[in-house]
């Protein structure tokens, strides 16, 4: 990955739906990098540098978080609202990726901050489409607001 590219995080618990937004991003020729994160602590901990995998280790903020909302450990919702209580996070793009139709999920979502709320196509075509669609518009068109990398703890 180019250096000045910044990675989009993947917050996903189902292999399914990992390998077709994979596939998809493939397909769009995204250069960034895709971190996967499979719940919604190696969430947190990706972007807070804690943990000791590769994962906690990170170089720079994701360009967006595509992050459902029914994970292990830590649901979706509750992973948006602490990323927007953190003041080094609070402005980074999130973008709800999900198949809960539940209008409850959309309203608390959009109380919490999100920037958007998709809800996974349920055909193979449309469902590629919708993933493509997100990383072209967030990882090349989006002009997000500048970052302020955390500095290490001393």
């Amino acid at each position: 990955m180019p250096p000045d590219l910044k990675p989009i995080l993947l917050v996903e618990d189902n292999p399914k739906d990992i390998e077709l937004t994979l596939v998809a991003f493939e397909k769009s020729r995204l250069a960034n990098e895709v971190v996967v994160v499979r719940d919604g602590v190696e969430a947190l901990d990706y972007l807070s540098r804690r943990g000791n995998s590769e994962v906690g280790a990170r170089r720079s903020l994701p360009v967006v978080v595509l992050l459902d909302i029914k994970l292990p450990k830590l649901d979706g919702l509750e992973v948006l609202e602490r990323i927007r209580k953190d003041p080094d996070t609070r402005t980074l793009p999130v973008v709800m990726l999900t198949s809960s139709r539940e209008e409850q999920d959309l309203v608390r979502s959009y109380n919490l901050g999100v920037n958007a709320f998709v809800v996974k196509p349920v055909g193979y075509r449309e469902f590629l489409e919708a993933v493509r669609d997100l990383g072209v518009f967030w990882a090349v068109l989006n002009e997000a607001p500048p970052q302020q990398e955390s500095l290490p703890a001393p």
